[in-house]
């Protein structure tokens, strides 16, 4: 949600995602997808930087939820158990050979 203020300085929350448009006509009005329009004092540049703001603190927020540091682990994981190699034809086989990554293995 973002923080704006009606004409009459009444301060209000609205959901970013339900904006349909934002106009300069000269007050500041927003239109909603249900067609309800809502005129604000903030300029249409500075609901953008918020909308913007939001949804940046929504990604942030839910690569936290996911924690990068168990991403490095789970593609360590990946290569743990798997060996590839190319057989005697030039074909790709995999087994169950501990080893390293593909793209480490000299040949």
């Amino acid at each position: 949600m973002i923080f704006l203020t009606r004409l009459n300085k009444e301060p209000f929350f609205i959901n970013p995602d339900h904006i349909v448009s934002i106009e300069e006509t000269p007050d500041t009005v927003i239109t909603l997808f249900n067609d309800h329009h809502f005129i604000v004092r903030e300029p249409a540049q500075a609901i953008i930087d918020k909308i913007v703001s939001f949804r940046s603190r929504i990604i942030r927020r839910a690569g936290a939820a996911t924690g990068k540091r168990n991403m490095s682990r789970t593609r360590q994981r990946q290569f743990q158990n798997v060996h590839v190699h190319s057989d005697e034809r030039g074909a790709v086989v995999r087994g169950s050979k501990l080893g390293p990554p593909f793209h480490t293995q000299d040949f």
